[in-house]
Order: structure tokens, then sequence, then C-alpha cells
């Protein structure tokens, strides 16, 4: 429910290890909708209510800031006790002053449910103490101060933030990248929970990633249109650690439709640039070119949702195998409303077309948990890897994939793989240690993935395992996983293809 608003009118120094305290299973540690989180009421500051007035209503309230707007339908900005105090005791401001000559104006926002991560992100890289959260419709919902947010900020990650901040060219960047890796490494082997280093990497790297845009992006004369820079995959789910590939995209805004191949022709060269100052740094170029340097990936607005839509309406098997990774998208850097207008055009579409949650269906029934009949491991790497399992393929796809279809039917904002499962679990009336199993479980899987990845190896065996180089514990908790990921797909089945 709605809070109802109050109207007044890179050191090579060592870290010390943290202790990760364990947060509420049901918020999560970063893709969870904001929503949750805020608890208290917004105060509305009338524009035309002296500074007297605003002080003395923040005072009464206990707060240092307050949205100043005529109601809760259109926020004009935010007023803070420090602006109005800094007005009167230095630039001799009078208690008799209109409050709206000394707030911020245009204020950053968030729709409401987007996530804790990308909140922190964006309260991070620009500095902000306040965000205001917006509902779909544009009304006010509240006021996101840093103290709500989980942070990301322990084992040492004020200074890589400002080392990434202060970074004003790509090879000082990739060497900032390869610092956040090797703090990540620390992180995991003392302890780390998987979920919170994923986001506490995906935070880093995301900022990584937007100034590598901002760096690159001063090279080139750009179209002036409103465009952002989408994630998929992986990525898009924060997720990604230690390995993977790129899988990010193009959306555009062309004033005239008949513009975009004009459009796409100018931002394609930067896009590219992008690519490949991002491959420099560590994030290597995707192997089906899945980037926003191909032209297929670049795309207006209109035709993501052309693309979207026949991906829906005519679900061809081999193309929806290509087009999973690209149902997990989320902006990262520009207008991040043509994401956001996106994803709420997509969000009812699913449910729409039931052919296309069957084929969904089908295809990820196609790759079983590798766990045979009576109990034992199934082997899938043949000669080249023999006795080994793909832990992508065979281990945590599973849960994606059950996650993201039962996200799509359910209409669920969050492409996070734990948080879909989290959501969707009271939707579909699951127990809620149901709901616990598979997130351990999942958690499990990906914990031996992390392992894997920093044992080294070629792309096609960073993700393999031998069970018989595991211990005994490991290997009865990998069998229970792929347990539960098997009644995941039974509970696919009975409800998609009855």
């Amino acid at each position: 429910m709605m809070p109802r608003a109050r109207d007044s009118s890179l050191s090579g120094q060592p870290h010390p290890v943290a202790v990760y305290p364990a947060l509420d299973a049901a918020i999560g540690t970063g893709e969870a909708p904001l929503r949750r989180l805020v608890r208290r009421e917004p105060l509305i500051v009338r524009p035309d209510a002296t500074l007297r007035d605003s002080l003395f209503a923040l005072n009464q309230a206990g707060l240092q800031a307050g949205v100043v707007a005529e109601s809760s339908e259109a926020p004009l900005g935010i007023v803070t006790l420090h602006d109005m105090i800094e007005a009167i005791t230095l630039k001799q401001a009078q208690l008799t002053d209109p409050t709206f000559a000394y707030m911020t104006a245009a204020p950053a926002t968030l729709p409401i449910d987007a996530s804790v991560h990308r909140a922190r992100v964006t309260m991070t890289r620009g500095r902000l103490d306040h965000l205001v959260l917006l509902e779909t419709d544009g009304r006010l919902y509240n006021l996101l101060l840093p103290g709500d947010l989980p942070g990301f900020r322990e084992g040492g990650a004020a200074e890589l933030v400002e080392t990434i901040n202060l970074v004003d060219n790509v090879d000082s960047m990739a060497r900032a990248a390869h610092a956040v890796r090797e703090r990540g490494l620390e992180l995991f082997s003392n302890g780390m929970g998987v979920e919170s280093l994923c986001q506490w990497m995906s935070g880093l790297n995301d900022l990584i990633s937007i100034r590598v845009i901002e760096l690159v992006a001063d090279e080139f004369d750009l179209p002036p249109v409103s465009w952002c820079w989408m994630l998929f995959g992986s990525e898009g789910r924060v997720e990604r650690v230690f390995a993977g590939d790129q899988d990010n995209g193009l959306i555009f805004l062309p004033d005239n439709e008949s513009d975009t191949q004009q459009i796409r022709s100018e931002l394609l060269p930067f896009a590219q640039a992008v690519n490949r100052a991002l491959d420099q740094c560590g994030f290597m170029s995707c192997p089906g070119n899945i980037m926003a340097g191909n032209p297929e990936w670049c795309l207006s607005a209109a035709e993501w949702r052309a693309r979207f839509g026949s991906w829906m309406t005519t679900p061809e098997p081999e193309a929806l195998l290509n087009a999973t990774i690209f149902f997990d998208f989320r902006p990262l850097y520009g207008q991040d409303e043509l994401v956001d207008s996106l994803h709420r055009w997509l969000l009812p579409q699913p449910e729409q077309n039931p052919r296309f949650l069957h084929a969904m269906t089908e295809q990820a029934l196609g790759c079983t948990p590798a766990l045979g009949w009576f109990g034992n491991f199934s082997y899938d790497g043949g000669r080249r890897y023999p006795h080994t399992i793909d832990l992508k393929s065979y281990g945590s796809r599973p849960f994606v994939d059950a996650a993201r279809i039962w996200g799509l039917r359910h209409g669920v904002w969050t492409t996070n793989t734990v948080e879909r499962l989290r959501t969707v679990g009271p939707l579909m009336k699951r127990q809620p240690s149901d709901t616990a199993a598979s997130v351990e479980a999942f958690d499990v899987v990906q914990r031996l993935r992390l392992q894997r990845q920093l044992s080294g190896g070629d792309y096609d065996e960073i993700n393999r395992v031998n069970p018989s180089h595991l211990t005994a514990p490991q290997r009865t908790m990998l069998k229970e996983a792929f347990h539960q990921a098997k009644l995941l797909q039974l509970r696919l089945r009975q409800e998609f293809l009855p």
C-alpha cells in the first residue's frame, strides 16, 4: 500500500575482513523493488510556503528533507534542512522567503518498482542524498534516503568507487576494473555470500561501464536524440561476477521514425567503440555479437517493441532460444525512461500470449538438471571433458529459466533470478519453505560455479565441474540442488504443459 503523504502547506593496502549481516529473506540484498523499503510517510512542502514554515514542518516530523509540490501528483523539487540553514546563514535568505527559491529542482527520480541495486548505483554515481520515487503514472510515492538502502560500500568499495569516478582514460579504467575483480576474489574467499557478492560486484561493474560510456561518448558527436544503454542476460539479472561476456544493446527515440536508420548509423560507431573499451576492461566481447555495436541490437523504441512482439506472437524455437536473455533487460546509462517504458509495455504481453509461455516452457524443460534416475550425476562433457557437468547449462539455467517464465507470467518487474523466485512464490501459492529451498539450491550451484571460474580454463571449461573433485558434503548439496531444480521443472510442466 502506498504511504500517504503528510502535507505541511585502489589502494594496495589490505582491508579488514568485513562482516556481512544477513538481510531479511523477503527483501534480499539488491534486486528487491524499492517500494518495499520506505516505511515512513513523505513530507510535502508547498512551494509558496515560507522557509520558517518549512523548517518547522521538517523539525516537527523529525525529517531531514521534504518534497516540494502542490500535491502528491507532481513533485517539483526537494528541500532539505541543510539547504535552508545554509541559505539563511550564508546567503542572507529571510525566513519569509518562499521555499521554492531554495529547493533542488528537477530531482533525480526512479520508478517504485526499480531495484535497490539500481538506486544504489544511481545515488553513488551522482553523489545523491535523495531520490524521488514515482508511481508508474508519475505521481509521488516517496522520498528515498541513503539510509534506506542496503549498501555495497562494505569491503573497501568506497575507495574503489572514488577511483572509478576519477579515471579519465580507458587504460586506467582497465586497471581499476582489475582491482575490483581482485577485491571481489578476496571477499568471496573470506566467505561473502553469492547473492551479496553479485550485488557488490555488479554495482562496481555498472559504475565502471557507465564511466567507460561517458569517456567514449566524449569522443563522438552523437545525434541529438534520447538513448539508453541496456544490459541483458546475466548482466541484466545482476548475476555476473568473475566470468562472462558482454550482453548489451541500445534503445533510442527518433523524432520521426523515418530518421531511424540515419540515427542508427550515427550511434553504431560510438557503440562499437564502447564495446571495444569494455572488452579492454575485462568485459569480454560477446561471441554471439549480442552487443550494442551490432545493428541488430541498436534499435529504436518502436523497433524493440516490434522485436519483442514478434518473439511472443510467433515463438519459433530457434529464435526463442536466442531471445531468452533479452527478457532479462535493464537500463544502465542514458535516458532510463526509454527502457522503463519498454518494460511497462512488455509486462502484460506474456499473459496475453500463452503460446509464447508454452514455447518457453518446452525449451526450458529440454535442459534437465544433471541428475539421473537413481540419484547419480549425469555427465555432459563427452570425450573432451569426461565426467564433468556444465553447471551453467545443467545447474543454474533450470532455476533461471523457471524464474523468468514465472516472472513473465505474473508481470514481475525484476529480472534477478532470486528476486523473481521470491516475488512469484506467494502469487503461485508456494510454501515459503519451498521458495527458500529453491533460493538456497541456486546459491549452492552459483557458489560452485564461482569457485570453478576462479580455477581458470577456456571459455567452455570455466563452468564445468567434476563431482569427484568435490568434497562429500559438496556432492550431497549439489545433488539436492539438482533435485530442487527438478521440482521447479515439474511445477513448470504441470502449469504450462498440462
